[in-house]
């Protein structure tokens, strides 16, 4: 199976695809991983935080010191995913950019 993204913590996806030479220049998702990403980030995040706050009512530090870097990494490990998806989705419906005019 080919990798989709380059190497190391990108986001950048490759030009095409080493396993079966598909072109991934379609690859257009713009904002959309990112907004998923806050959605699903917001509701477990404040979720727990909630569910924290009411349990054992911890001082305001406490939470920056627990929720910060949980945020941070929740958001990191959701983008790729969340791209992944939305390129899968793109290339399953053949999604191409909207036109007035059939060309």
């Amino acid at each position: 199976m080919g990798t989709l993204f380059e190497p190391g913590l990108t986001l950048v996806v490759r030009q095409r695809c080493a396993h079966c030479g598909l072109d991934y220049r379609f690859v257009d998702t713009g904002d959309g991983p990112a907004v998923f990403a806050i959605l699903v980030l917001g509701f477990v995040v404040l979720g727990l935080a909630l569910l924290v706050e009411f349990a054992l009512r911890p001082p305001l530090w406490v939470h920056v010191l627990i929720w910060a870097p949980v945020t941070l990494l929740l958001a990191i490990g959701l983008l790729r995913p969340m791209k992944a998806t939305l390129v899968a989705l793109q290339f399953k419906h053949q999604a191409e950019e909207g036109r007035l005019i059939e060309d």
